[in-house]
């Protein structure tokens, strides 16, 4: 039974918590991701939000010019380990508990936000992408690498299926079929760059293999 006093914006899943934490580790060294979070985060200054920063693995590439990083991360065990690769950061990381959909900060208190494979799985995805315009100051950045819905008809329907039956039960609520450009842009975000590609660049496609990175910028107050 659930303990009656347990935290409302924390997550357990410490199963898939492990997993990911496995895999993406892999990827970063093996799966060319590692370079994908230097071309996110590369020229961003100021002082940061990063949304479902789970264990870490962005902080390293934060450049100098980032005053301060404040990493929200709602699973308890891949907040452990952010907290381990927070500590060899180059720059200030101040990890919280926390979901995307309510952030524990105040308003227009951000220069940039950074979204990094986490709009799959915030449970929702309007109402998290209206927290980030709402803590950005004016003209500020969201930078996102996301995965998302696939351009051909048959991938997508596949997508649609798996995320309406196995795939957000195994994977920690992720989701294969959001569009997180178009809804970046319905939340209000003008997007001034971006570029979809295949993760990985080779072999049979994957029902996460369609990715976008890019930069948006909150519209004015």
């Amino acid at each position: 039974m659930p303990s009656p006093h347990r935290d409302p914006d924390s997550v357990d899943h410490p199963l898939f918590a492990r997993f990911y934490a496995r895999l993406s580790t892999t990827a970063d060294t093996r799966g060319g991701v590692r370079d994908l979070r230097r071309e996110l985060l590369h020229g961003v200054s100021g002082r940061v939000i990063e949304i479902g920063a789970g264990n870490g693995l962005n902080f390293a590439h934060y450049p100098r010019a980032v005053s301060e990083v404040v990493a929200v991360e709602p699973e308890r065990s891949l907040r452990r380990l952010a907290a381990d690769a927070a500590l060899r950061a180059e720059v200030p990381v101040d990890l919280v508990p926390g979901v995307a959909e309510a952030l524990p900060v105040k308003s227009e208190a951000f220069d940039a936000a950074v979204a990094s494979l986490v709009l799959c799985t915030v449970r929702d995805l309007p109402r998290a992408l209206a927290e980030l315009d709402r803590v950005l100051r004016p003209d500020a950045e969201l930078r996102f690498f996301e995965h998302g819905r696939a351009p051909t008809a048959g991938m997508a329907a596949v997508q649609r299926t798996l995320d309406r039956t196995v795939w957000p039960r195994l994977f920690g609520g992720c989701h294969t079929s959001r569009d997180p450009a178009a809804a970046i842009e319905a939340a209000g975000f003008r997007i001034t760059s971006s570029r979809a590609f295949l993760l990985p660049e080779r072999g049979p496609a994957l029902p996460t293999s369609y990715c976008v990175i890019g930069t948006a910028r909150r519209g004015p107050a």
